[in-house]
């Protein structure tokens, strides 16, 4: 029996290494691009508070994005600190 190589190839598993550090190379550019862009904006129109909850809502997405082991670290922390087990 012959079997067709693409049969065989869709039965070897995925792998996705490299997925996490692929997406922060591709993400992470336009990601800072329009926080640049988007600050600018509200510098420029002296909108200094939404500036400033922007820039504080940019940091945590950023914080999320290229550290994102903190999530799991976090959610342990607060089900530590309310006694769930």
């Amino acid at each position: 029996m012959s079997y067709h190589p693409l049969i065989l190839a869709g039965q070897a598993a995925l792998s996705t290494t490299g997925l996490v550090t692929y997406l922060q190379g591709l993400f992470g550019p336009l990601f800072l691009g329009i926080v640049g862009i988007v600050a600018l904006f509200f510098l420029f129109t002296r909108e200094i508070i939404r500036f400033v909850q922007f820039m504080v809502l940019a940091v945590a997405i950023a914080v999320v994005f290229y550290t994102p082991g903190i999530v799991q670290t976090l959610a342990q922390g607060i089900a530590k600190a309310l006694g769930v087990h």
